[in-house]
């Protein structure tokens, strides 16, 4: 029993640390490239994660791309409405595909 209480001790001294000034969080950019379909996708996309998001899919397929923002809208209640669906995909595909239509996965 006295170890349990020690390490429950020890173990709550990190939430009681403070620190002397001003904590400073980086900010990472992540630039969109110039098209067609950017200013939607923008504000479709960064209303709920970084751009960072879709560089870190890499190159993918224009299924691919048609895929993601379906799940962002189905699973996520992504703010795209029907409409714009063809619009980022566009650009998403045009930017950031592999100029392939379909993806590695369909073409068994």
């Amino acid at each position: 029993m006295k170890r349990f209480i020690l390490l429950v001790l020890l173990s709550s001294f990190g939430l009681f640390a403070q620190v002397n000034g001003e904590i400073q969080v980086p900010y990472v950019d992540f630039p969109m490239k110039k098209g067609k379909g950017e200013y939607s996708t923008r504000g479709k996309c960064n209303m709920c994660h970084s751009f960072g998001y879709v560089i870190n899919q890499g190159k993918q397929s224009r299924e691919f791309w048609l895929e993601k923002t379906v799940k962002m809208i189905e699973t996520f209640n992504a703010p795209i409405a029907d409409k714009d669906i063809e619009v980022v995909v566009d650009y998403l595909f045009t930017n950031y595909g592999s100029k392939s239509e379909e993806s590695n996965s369909s073409k068994e």
